[in-house]
């Protein structure tokens, strides 16, 4: 039996705590804040509830398979599950409407081939087949395999264009913004679908690489889901699963460093100047916040891999509504940008900035345990935005005069819902800074293949003996499926007492 400290309780930090205690562990979880789920909050009031971070779930697989080798238990026992359907209605500037279907690729064919045109369909159908092809090449070595030590296979693209026709006369990387061009017929509609996935995690079109497909595709596959309650009723349930197995909890216990004795990892000490011995450590704390904020007293500084470049945070608006949600109101709306060319800019020049009209999702429920009654609704806005440092946050004013035009834009494409608002609340990348350590807010993105590598997050196992790394912003990278994928990577590697 080991004695493992784990840093961080956020999902990963959970998963991989439940994980390491189920095959006999001594597993003590350091969290800096007072509560467990990291980016997977919860805001509470006056009988409305809201997600503050993700708010659907894709890949649920990877949380079944948690439940399954956790307590041998379906992870519909300890949630409400049940997929979103359409899975997502889209407004785009030139008051084209799109409603697509959960996980049907048959239905999405249709459903694009009305709205942009015959054909439009069946290029939408191609890419994801090269998609699947995508995934099928990375699965195993990008997300259910620890990184190779020599990762130079995944720095090429397995997108099957890459290597065929036109594309091998591009000099550099083929983009997902390539794929749109050339793929997709230039069509600005489809383009914007394609784009926003990417937006989404963070990540600029114009520089993601082809084998962002697989995104889309993986969402179109295997759907969308939501949790009763709000996907925090996730994070109480993988924490209960962590109580049951015995793991201990020491909250308002930020790490100030990890103790390296012999040339390897051996416990933690805290902020208040106590240590806390281990055989091993397992951080779930941002990569960037431990290796920038130098909590490895290390003399092999060197040895340390590279970071991605810190992707964009999120702003979200809150919105206790009166009045029933209305009938057939969907679950999540896409409101488009009005000049997607000048979003990107907004987000991804030397100098960013908040776009004045951007990508808006809108999340609406409909869930009564979120509401006080049925005369009130919750919705929640969320919008890809700078993170805090380059844009300060914090400024006066800055954060609500943003959410006033946030709402005016949803409002224009015919959602009307500032009539209705009882109150609000506007989080910021400064909130989730100050949440959950993340640096400027940044949420990490998924590691992808291609790109010389640019895209892929550090590996599970670290430079320093007896460190290993979990969580969002570790190998496979950001994402709620991911970080349950990393936690999975990482128990495996602890091994078993």
């Amino acid at each position: 039996m080991a004695r493992i400290v784990v840093i961080g309780a956020g999902m990963g930090g959970l998963a991989a705590a439940a994980r390491l205690a189920t095959v006999g562990h001594r597993v003590l979880v350091c969290e800096a804040s007072g509560t467990y789920g990291g980016m997977v909050g919860r805001y509470a009031r006056d009988g409305f509830a809201f997600d503050t971070g993700p708010a659907l779930l894709a890949l649920p697989a990877v949380y079944r398979d948690l439940a399954l080798k956790t307590g041998r238990e379906r992870l519909e026992d300890l949630v409400d599950l049940a997929p979103v359907d359409p899975e997502s209605r889209h407004l785009l500037p030139d008051g084209t409407e799109v409603l697509l279907p959960n996980a049907s690729r048959a239905g999405v064919v249709r459903a694009l081939d009305g709205a942009f045109g015959a054909g439009a369909g069946e290029r939408w159908g191609a890419v994801m087949d090269r998609g699947r092809q995508v995934w099928e090449a990375t699965r195993r070595p990008l997300l259910e395999e620890p990184l190779a030590d020599d990762p130079r296979p995944l720095h090429a693209d397995p997108y099957p264009a890459v290597r065929r026709g036109l594309a091998r006369l591009r000099r550099g990387p083929w983009t997902l913004a390539d794929v749109a061009r050339h793929e997709l017929g230039g069509q600005p509609g489809p383009a914007a679908l394609l784009g926003e996935y990417a937006l989404r995690h963070g990540l600029d079109p114009r520089r993601a690489p082809a084998s962002t497909t697989v995104v889309p595709y993986m969402e179109q596959t295997f759907g969308v889901w939501r949790v009763g309650g709000g996907l925090r009723a996730l994070a109480d349930a993988v924490h209960a699963r962590c109580e049951q197995r015995r793991v201990e909890f020491l909250y308002h216990a930020p790490v100030s460093e990890v103790v390296v004795e012999d040339g390897r990892a051996a416990g933690v000490e805290l902020s208040d100047g106590s240590r806390i011995d281990a055989d091993l450590v397992v951080s779930a704390i941002d990569v960037r916040a431990l290796y920038g904020q130098h909590l490895v007293p290390w003399e092999r500084q060197d040895a340390w891999p590279p970071v991605p470049a810190p992707a964009p945070g999120r702003l979200t608006v809150l919105l206790a509504l009166r009045g029933a949600r209305p009938e057939g109101t969907v679950h999540r709306t896409v409101v488009h940008a009005a000049d997607p060319a000048d979003e990107l800019d907004a987000l991804f020049s030397a100098s960013p900035r908040p776009c004045d009209r951007p990508t808006v999702q809108v999340l609406r429920p409909g869930d009564r345990a979120q509401v006080p009654d049925g005369a009130h609704e919750a919705a929640v806005l969320t919008v890809t935005v700078p993170r805090h440092g380059p844009v300060d946050w914090t400024a006066p004013g800055l954060a609500d005069a943003y959410a006033d035009r946030v709402l005016a834009h949803v409002d224009a494409a015919g959602l009307g819902l500032t009539g209705r608002v009882l109150w609000r609340v506007v989080r910021t990348p400064a909130d989730t800074e100050r949440e959950t350590g993340a640096p400027g807010g940044s949420v990490p993105a998924p590691s992808l293949a291609g790109a010389g590598g640019a895209f892929l997050a550090p590996a599970n196992r670290s430079p320093l003996p007896g460190l290993l790394l979990a969580g969002g912003s570790a190998h496979p990278g950001g994402g709620l499926p991911r970080a349950g994928m990393s936690a999975a990577v990482t128990a495996a590697l602890a091994g078993t007492p």
